[in-house]
């Protein structure tokens, strides 16, 4: 059998290996590329429109970036950090539409002010401390607090309409927040890949082995799951961007840094509605405080969703437990990742979270009624029969082994590169899609450092991603040059 030589093997179709691929031809146009997807078509699991929150993740309305600590104070920089980064993707994007490469931003991206809000004394409280703390800093300086009724009509009318006049309430808005379909957006950059010379899209092609020779060089084969055809692929580098699939394959690279770590999943369910009538009263995406012991995954939201160009309004996510590391994965995915290297952690986190386990199986057994109870918290005049349930994408949380040797379950993202940086994976979900650009980004500078440090990829980096290397969070004037042309370009503004 014959083998395919390439120099970067992408594995998964998603978000993250179209970002890295768009990258890496944008960087070098030489370079020898192939893409394997075990489906029939990329951008489908996680990536996905209806499979992920469509909320371009940069801190303004999501509170779990925000907690609060013990004396009072409401801890920013995780906001900080995760706008810095989906400044990134912005600057990115805007080249990409600039060029050609992108289509109209409108098929992938659409302005929806970000709101957060809340209820009771408490979270009132909380939620204007946190404004005061991040209005402080350039990045939020549009962020906009209120408490009174007629704002709240104009922000939020779906959310106000036949609320309870007596419960005092509050919000917070960022104008340009914007809607992401992340499927659109990746079946456009791949769609593009696939007409420039050394690209090549393999699908229906799920990876069965994995292995680095001697030489450094890895070998991998996949199955073409319609025709049965084996291939053999040899290639420098390979990227694991295969979601909840990246943990069992970087186990079987059988890399060192690979070592201690586990996955623990969790299923998602959004309440759908598309009537007219309705979508078009709510143009926002509206955040609340996730439940007491509930994931930060679950942070409750009422969404307007532009997906493949049609409007709904999405609510959720209900988590739920699950042994899938995919959506279409198999209910032995949990068990089969098991190690030696790993049980101790996986053991201690199973142990330590018995709470987040109850709560995941008491969201399984919620009714319809149930779940739609939750939604009046936000919709005060929804009906069930106006809301249909949706399947979400799975996420595969990281279990990471401490240095004592336990486990600590982490909810972010998080990229493992073998030391020689032949290969890389990421792992985690949020805030996941929208900051694939800077993750990428970490990626090459990982595991491609010395053709980093040339001119000729310096100069390109700083085209594709102008505040490459200068940081957003300290540089006011940048964040405004930076900002105001990707709000142009992506007609944000």
């Amino acid at each position: 059998m014959a083998v395919r030589q390439a120099d970067v093997v992408l594995v998964g179709g998603g978000v993250m290996s179209a970002t890295l691929g768009m990258m890496l031809r944008q960087l070098d146009p030489s370079l020898d590329i192939v893409m394997v997807e075990r489906l029939d078509h990329v951008a489908h699991e996680s990536t996905d429109g209806w499979n992920n929150a469509g909320t371009g993740h940069a801190g303004y309305c999501e509170l779990n970036y925000t907690p609060e600590t013990e004396d009072g104070d409401v801890e920013i920089a995780r906001a900080l950090q995760i706008n810095a980064q989906f400044e990134v993707s912005l600057q990115f994007w805007s080249y990409l539409v600039e060029q050609g490469i992108l289509p109209e931003p409108s098929t992938f991206i659409n302005r929806t002010p970000h709101q957060s809000f809340v209820w009771g004394e408490k979270d009132v409280a909380f939620l204007k401390r946190r404004y005061e703390r991040l209005k402080e800093h350039h990045l939020f300086r549009e962020m906009e607090y209120t408490e009174s009724p007629d704002d709240l009509s104009e922000w939020m009318p779906l959310v106000v309409k036949h609320r309870d006049p007596m419960q005092r309430v509050a919000a917070t808005r960022i104008k340009h927040g914007s809607d992401v379909d992340f499927g659109s957006l990746t079946r456009s950059m791949v769609e593009w890949l696939e007409t420039q010379p050394n690209f090549e899209l393999m699908l229906s092609s799920p990876v069965h082995y994995i292995d680095q020779r001697d030489n450094g060089r890895w070998k991998l084969r996949v199955k073409n799951q319609k025709t049965g055809e084996l291939t053999k692929l040899e290639a420098g580098f390979v990227f694991l961007g295969a979601g909840g699939g990246a943990l069992p394959l970087l186990q079987k690279s059988g890399i060192d840094e690979a070592r201690g770590y586990g996955g623990f999943p969790v299923s998602g369910q959004w309440l759908v509605c598309q009537k007219p009538d309705i979508v078009e009263q709510h143009d926002s995406k509206v955040y609340g405080k996730a439940p007491i012991g509930a994931p930060p995954m679950s942070v409750p939201h009422l969404d307007t969703r532009i997906i493949n160009g049609e409007p709904a309004l999405l609510f959720g996510p209900f988590a739920g437990f699950t042994t899938r590391f995919l959506k279409q994965g198999s209910v032995f995915d949990l068990f089969g990742s098991v190690r030696a290297t790993n049980l101790r952690p996986m053991l201690s986190v199973s142990k330590s979270n018995m709470d987040l386990t109850r709560y995941l199986i008491g969201e399984v057994f919620q009714s319809h009624g149930d779940r739609v109870e939750s939604l009046r918290n936000f919709f005060p005049d929804a009906r069930e029969d106006d809301w249909k349930l949706q399947m979400a994408g799975q996420r595969v949380q990281i279990i990471k082994q401490t240095p004592e040797g336990g486990g600590k379950l982490e909810f972010g993202t998080e990229i493992v590169a073998a030391k020689d940086g032949s290969l890389a994976a990421l792992l985690g979900a949020s805030p996941g899609a929208s900051t694939a650009a800077n993750a990428m980004l970490n990626v090459i500078e990982r595991c491609f450092p010395e053709k980093l440090k040339t001119d000729q990829w310096q100069e390109r980096m700083k085209e594709l991603v102008p505040s490459y290397g200068q940081s957003l969070v300290n540089d006011e004037q940048l964040l405004n040059r930076v900002r105001e042309r990707t709000l142009s370009t992506l007609k944000l503004g």
